[in-house]
C-alpha cells in the first residue's frame, strides 16, 4: 500500500514530461514514428557499409530508389501485419516477435525487388547488397525501443517511489510464471516477486524471469525471515488441501499475508467456473479486523520447554500444535482420544520438517486419573494447553452425562497431574455458551472454568482459562454445515432469523489462546473482543453470495427453529463478572471467583461426578443448577 509518506514522491515521478510524453504515445505516433525511421536508416545502413558518414554522390540515384521502395514496403507490411494496432503499454514476447516477422518479411520482398532492379538497372549493380540486411537489423532495433520504451516507462514509473510488498511465491511452474509476469508488468500494483519456492528438486538453485528458485517447504520459514517476506502466494493449483492449509496456518502466525491462486488452464477450459474462482474466505464472513498477537513474547515463553496439548487432534488442538512447533519448544506432547486425529496432526506436522521440537503423541482418555497422572509424570510438561472437551450442544443434551465426565471430570484429572508434577502455566479452552447457559455443554464448561480458577487460586499457579465464541471453519461448525448445503443445491437451514453468534477464525481463537498464556498469573479468564456478534441469517446468505450464488434465488434458506440447547443470543460475561482490558486491546480479562464461590465447590463437584459416574441424568441436572446459578435448562 502507498504510505502518504511516499505519494509526493509518486506525483513527482509520474509528474515528469518525458514520462508523461512517452505514456501518451498511440500507435498514430508510431505511424509517424516508423515513417521517419524509414526515411533516415537506409542512408544509416548505407553508411555504416562503406563506413563513412558521408554517402558518394553516384549513390544518391539508387539510395533514393531504395528509400522510398523500402518505406512504402515496409509500412504496408507492418500495417498488414497489425503492427498499428496494438497496445504497447502491454508489450510481450509476442508482440516482439510480431515486429521481428514484419521486419524479415519486408525485408524478403525488398530483396526480391532488388534482384530484379540488379537485372534491368545497370546502376542498382553498384549498390552494396548488404545494405538491405544491415537496414533490417536497424529497423528491428529501434521499432523495437520505441514500442518497449512505453511498456518500460509503464512498468518502471512507480518504483523509485513505491514500498512494494515483497513476495514470495510458492510453486514454480506455469501459474507461478504468469503470476510473476504479472507482477513485473505492472509494479504500480506495490508487489515485487522476490523468488520462488517449489518442491521439485530438478528446479532449485534455478532462475524464472530472472528470480531464484529457492527450495522447497522445509526452508520456508528461513526464506521469508532472510528475505523479509510481506506476502505468499500459494500458486500450487494441484497441492492436496492439507498442504495448503499449513502454509497458511503458518504464515498466520508470523503474520505474512497469503492469497491462493487456482489453476489457470482449469479456469480458461471451464473446469473452474466463475463462482469458483473466488472460494469463500471464512474471514471475510467476520466483517472486522483479523486479531493479531505478540508472537515474539509467546515464543520466549515456550521456547526450550514441554508443552502438551490434550485434544490435540481437535480443529483447536490441532491448529496450536501447528502453532506451537514454530515456538520452538523441546517437546509437543501431543495427547488426544482418537487415534486417527492423532495420528494426522502427529503426521502432518513432522512433515513440516521443522528441526528441533521432538514431537510425542499420545493416546489417552483424561477421564482415567490414574493414566493421565502416570502420563504427567513420565513425560513433565512445563505448560498445558487443555483443549480436550465435548462441544456439539445438541448432542450433549442428549448425553448430559458425557458432558460431565469429559468436560468436568477429565480436567479436574489434568488440573491434579498438574498440580502433583508442578507445571508452571495451565491453560484451558473454554467457550461463551458457559455464559448464562442454557444447555448441559456450556454448564459444564462453566463448572471447568471454576475448577481451574480454584486451582490457580489455592495453589498459586499460572492457571487460567479463555473463553471465544464460535469458531469458523472448525469441525462441525456452523461454517461446515454452510459449505456442504451450499455445495449439495440446498436448502440451507438457519434455526432462527434473529439468532446471532460471536465468531473468530481457529487461528484467532489459538493466537488468543496462546498469548493468554503469557498474560495469565493465575485465576482469570480471558475473552476477547470479538466485535459485534454476526446474524446466522446474514452469515448464510453472505457465504451464499461469496460462493457466486444467489440467495432465495440460487439456493432456499429454510428457517427451522432453535435446537435444543441453542440460545438466540450468546453472551460474553457472567452477571457480576467486572470485565477490564488487558495490556493486549483485544482482550478482556474478567474478575476471579470470590471465597464465597469457593467455599463447598469441592464437594458440589464431586457430588456432580459421582451422579454422572451413576448415569442419574435428573440428579446431573439439579446438581449444575446448583454449581451455576444462571444455567436455567429448557
Amino acid at each position: 500500500m502507498v504510505t502518504q509518506a511516499t505519494s509526493p514522491a509518486i506525483k513527482s515521478l509520474t509528474g515528469n514530461k518525458l514520462f508523461g510524453f512517452i505514456l501518451k504515445l498511440r500507435n498514430r505516433h508510431f505511424f509517424l514514428m516508423d515513417f521517419i525511421l524509414f526515411l533516415i536508416i537506409p542512408y544509416m545502413a548505407l553508411c555504416m557499409r562503406l563506413d563513412t558518414f558521408i554517402v558518394p554522390e553516384r549513390h544518391f540515384p539508387v539510395l533514393l530508389a531504395y528509400t522510398f521502395t523500402a518505406l512504402f514496403v515496409r509500412l504496408l507490411v507492418f500495417y498488414r501485419m497489425d503492427i498499428y494496432r496494438r497496445y504497447w503499454i502491454y508489450a510481450s514476447s509476442d508482440d516482439l516477435l510480431q515486429i521481428g516477422l514484419a521486419t524479415a518479411g519486408s525485408t524478403v520482398l525488398i530483396l526480391l525487388m532488388i534482384i530484379v532492379a540488379r537485372a534491368v538497372v545497370p546502376d542498382a549493380r553498384s549498390f552494396p547488397r548488404s545494405v538491405p540486411f544491415i537496414d533490417a537489423l536497424l529497423i528491428l532495433f529501434f521499432v523495437g525501443a520505441t514500442r518497449f520504451g512505453v511498456w518500460f516507462t509503464h512498468g518502471r514509473r512507480y518504483v523509485a517511489a513505491m514500498n512494494s510488498r515483497r513476495v514470495l511465491i510458492l510453486g514454480a511452474g506455469d501459474t507461478g510464471s504468469m503470476i510473476v509476469r504479472e507482477m513485473m508488468g505492472k509494479p504500480h500494483l506495490g508487489y515485487k516477486p522476490v523468488a520462488f519456492m517449489d518442491d521439485n528438486p530438478r528446479k532449485y538453485n534455478v532462475r524464472i524471469h530472472d528470480l531464484p528458485v529457492l527450495g522447497g517447504r522445509k526452508d520456508f520459514l528461513s526464506v521469508i525471515e532472510k528475505y523479509k517476506i510481506d506476502r505468499v502466494i500459494i500458486a500450487m493449483p494441484t497441492a492436496p488441501e492439507e498442504v495448503i492449509g499449513e502454509i497458511s496456518s503458518i504464515c498466520d502466525l508470523i503474520q505474512v499475508d497469503t492469497e491462493i491462486v487456482p489453476n489457470i488452464s482449469e479456469i480458461l477450459d471451464g473446469t473452474i467456473h466463475d463462482n469458483m474462482l473466488h472460494e469463500v474466505d471464512i474471514r471475510d464472513l467476520l466483517h472486522r479486523d483479523p486479531v493479531r498477537t505478540n508472537v515474539a513474547e509467546v515464543r520466549r515463553m515456550i521456547s526450550g520447554k514441554c508443552v502438551m496439548v490434550t485434544g490435540g487432534g481437535g480443529s483447536i488442538g490441532s491448529e496450536l500444535c501447528r502453532q506451537l512447533l514454530f515456538c520452538q519448544p523441546a517437546e509437543l506432547v501431543i495427547l488426544g482420544h482418537g487415534e486417527n486425529s492423532v495420528f494426522n496432526i502427529y503426521h502432518e506436522i513432522r512433515n513440516l520438517g521443522v528441526t528441533g521440537p521432538r514431537l510425542t503423541p499420545i493416546i489417552a482418555d483424561i477421564r482415567f486419573d490414574e493414566r493421565i497422572a502416570a502420563i504427567f509424570e513420565r513425560v513433565r510438561p512445563d505448560i498445558v494447553f487443555h483443549a480436550a472437551a465435548h462441544k456439539h450442544v445438541p448432542l450433549m443434551e442428549l448425553n448430559p452425562v458425557e458432558a460431565i465426565t469429559n468436560n468436568v471430570l477429565g480436567t479436574q484429572n489434568m488440573l491434579n497431574a498438574a498440580m502433583g508434577i508442578r507445571v508452571k502455566r495451565f491453560v484451558m479452552i473454554s467457550t461463551d455458551k458457559a455464559v448464562n447457559p442454557i444447555n448441559v455443554m456450556g454448564a459444564s464448561k462453566r463448572v471447568a472454568e471454576m475448577l481451574v480458577q480454584q486451582t490457580a487460586q489455592n495453589g498459586g499457579h499460572h492457571y487460567c482459562a479463555v473463553r471465544f465464541g464460535n469458531v469458523l471453519g472448525s469441525r462441525g461448525s456452523v461454517v461446515e454445515t454452510f459449505q456442504k448445503q451450499i455445495a449439495s443445491g440446498g436448502p440451507v437451514t438457519v434455526t432462527d432469523p434473529n439468532a446471532n453468534r460471536y465468531f473468530m477464525t481457529i487461528s484467532e481463537a489459538v493466537q488468543l489462546v496462546l498469548h493468554a498464556s503469557t498474560l495469565g498469573q493465575g485465576g482469570e479468564i480471558f475473552v476477547l473482543d470479538m466485535g459485534d456478534p454476526v446474524y446466522i441469517d446474514r452469515l448464510a446468505r453472505d457465504m451464499i453470495e461469496l460462493s457466486g450464488l444467489e440467495p432465495e434465488t440460487d439456493i432456499e434458506i429454510q428457517y427451522v427453529g432453535l435446537r435444543p440447547g441453542d440460545k438466540l443470543n450468546e453472551e460474553l460475561f457472567v452477571d457480576g463478572e467486572k470485565p477490564k482490558r488487558t495490556k493486549h486491546q483485544k482482550i478482556f480479562e474478567v474478575s476471579r471467583l470470590t471465597n464465597g464461590e469457593l467455599n463447598g465447590l469441592v464437594s458440589q463437584i464431586e457430588a456432580l461426578i459421582a451422579s454422572a459416574r451413576c448415569d442419574d441424568m435428573k440428579a446431573v441436572t439439579l446438581r449444575l443448577r446448583k454449581l451455576v446459578p444462571t444455567y436455567q435448562p429448557k
